[in-house]
């Protein structure tokens, strides 16, 4: 059986995604797949590029070709260098900066008024009343 890593496509009309699956020559490109090693999302930017790098080395080492595309993304994860041998083989890929929490101004009014508790003031109460009964029954 000839095995291929090759891109299954997902997403909207205008917003693919990808995954990274392997999977026998002759499915459809969107077909049934033997495993799923990884994700690829062009439209973000920039580019989020995961692969299972262990997986993806055990798929090569058994014989599966890669399309074009895919042997593309493992050069850019360095994958592709760990299997030809390369021992200096890094990652290049982009990481995106991770976003800076979101932080009350304390200068802007708040919109939402926060709730006020009525609920403890009927419990405090109700205890006061609950002695002066206890008070009068003695």
């Amino acid at each position: 059986m000839a095995v291929k890593i090759r891109l299954k496509r997902l997403g909207k009309i205008r917003a693919p995604y990808y995954r990274i699956v392997v999977a026998d020559s002759r499915t459809k490109r969107d077909g049934r797949v033997i495993e799923e090693i990884g994700k690829y999302h062009p439209t973000e930017e920039p580019s989020f590029i995961e692969v299972d790098s262990e997986r993806a080395q055990y798929w090569l080492s058994v014989g599966a070709q890669p399309t074009e595309q895919v042997a593309a993304l493992l050069k850019l994860t360095g994958d592709w260098g760990k299997f030809k041998g390369d021992a200096n083989a890094v990652s290049t890929v982009k990481v995106r900066a991770p976003k800076a929490p979101f932080e009350v101004d304390s200068a802007k009014k708040s919109v939402l008024q926060p709730k006020v508790e009525k609920t403890s003031a009927k419990v405090e109460e109700a205890p006061a009343a609950d002695s002066a009964d206890a008070t009068d029954a003695e």
